[in-house]
């Protein structure tokens, strides 16, 4: 403990709006090492929808303010350190956690049921409720902290904490099996791309919606077909021929979406960057037995069998363009033009 430093580097979210509010700052404090927590050296974070949605103040349902701008629908403290997907190494550990932690790089859990050494009535989500990875270190409670054996890079392995997760969780919660038909929009995502992967691993095959120009590196993936987002999916596929659809779009297609679903299939959701006011024909929903899913707080499992895929090699992770933390602005700039395929990442150790 004597010898890391009292102050560290970070980015400081100060408030809602646009790039300007982010401030990169040298003097701040080390975060605090409660019992139960862990405290990491942080080598790598990436950049996601999730924290330009924060700062824009995205998930508020108000039109007035932001009082419920964060995931957990209250408002969000600042100033408040983002970055929900990092990983590091732990440098000090609290009394309750045994030290064998230390020295090992590690990857965080980015939904968080621990806190203040108490289980959290709602989930916290890493750089949103508390502070996260865009910072030389980070606190956070043992029970989220997964040491990994990998020969992948530190970028590499940031590159997967909240998308492959989140991906991850929504073919769990609409539990998908082999040999069924996913459709999956926003395929050249990071969630969307970490879903192709991931189904195919479970055996499904995987129809992807995407930009025509990424098709060859979606099928690289493994995807077995590959729709242009133009392209009228009822046209294309056929109704009632798939089982089940992972949407993260949502938007002016989502109609269509109901349509190509067969009896009894299932529709899960993690995003709306195509626009999250849809429109439903109620009987589409009962007359087919859907079931609808929800996919934000990730299943017990998740995250552990996310780390059993990476130390497998079953799963590779997609890094775009990597930036040092400094240039966070130019980082998300690049990533809000959604020309690239996979996940930019921050370089923050050096």
């Amino acid at each position: 403990m004597s010898q890391l430093p009292t102050t560290m580097t970070a980015v400081t979210l100060n408030g809602h709006g646009g790039p300007e509010m982010l401030e990169l700052r040298a003097d701040l404090p080390l975060p605090r090492i409660g019992a139960d927590d862990v405290l990491i050296k942080v080598l790598a974070a990436g950049v996601n929808n999730t924290d330009i949605n924060t700062r824009k103040a995205w998930y508020s349902k108000q039109e007035s303010n932001a009082e419920d701008a964060s995931w957990a629908g209250q408002p969000l403290q600042f100033p408040r350190i983002q970055g929900i997907d990092v990983c590091g190494q732990v440098v000090a550990t609290g009394k309750n956690v045994k030290q064998d932690l230390i020295g090992k790089r590690v990857l965080i859990e980015p939904c968080l049921h621990y806190a203040n050494g108490k289980q959290l009535e709602t989930p916290w989500f890493l750089g949103s409720e508390c502070d996260g990875g865009f910072a030389e270190y980070v606190s956070v409670d043992h029970h989220h902290v997964y040491p990994i054996q990998s020969a992948l890079s530190d970028q590499e392995l940031a590159s997967f904490p909240c998308s492959y997760s989140t991906a991850e969780n929504m073919l769990t919660r609409a539990n998908v099996q082999s040999g069924e038909q996913l459709l999956i929009t926003g395929a050249s995502g990071g969630v969307g791309s970490a879903a192709i992967q991931l189904a195919k691993a479970r055996g499904a095959n995987v129809i992807a919606v995407s930009f025509a120009s990424k098709a060859p590196l979606l099928l690289e993936l493994g995807a077995d077909r590959v729709l242009d987002r133009k392209d009228n999916l009822t046209n294309s596929l056929g109704a009632n021929s798939v089982d089940v659809v992972i949407d993260l779009v949502a938007g002016e297609q989502w109609p269509s979406f109901m349509e190509v679903l067969k009896h009894k299939g299932r529709y899960a959701v993690a995003g709306a960057i195509g626009g999250p006011m849809v429109e439903l024909d109620v009987r589409t929903l009962y007359l087919k037995d859907l079931s609808f899913f929800g996919c934000t707080v990730l299943e017990p499992q998740v995250f552990g069998n996310l780390v059993s895929h990476i130390e497998a090699g079953r799963i590779k992770p997609l890094v775009s363009q990597t930036f040092p933390l400094s240039q966070i602005k130019e980082a998300q700039e690049v990533f809000e033009q959604k020309k690239h395929l996979g996940k930019i990442v921050l370089q923050v150790a050096s």
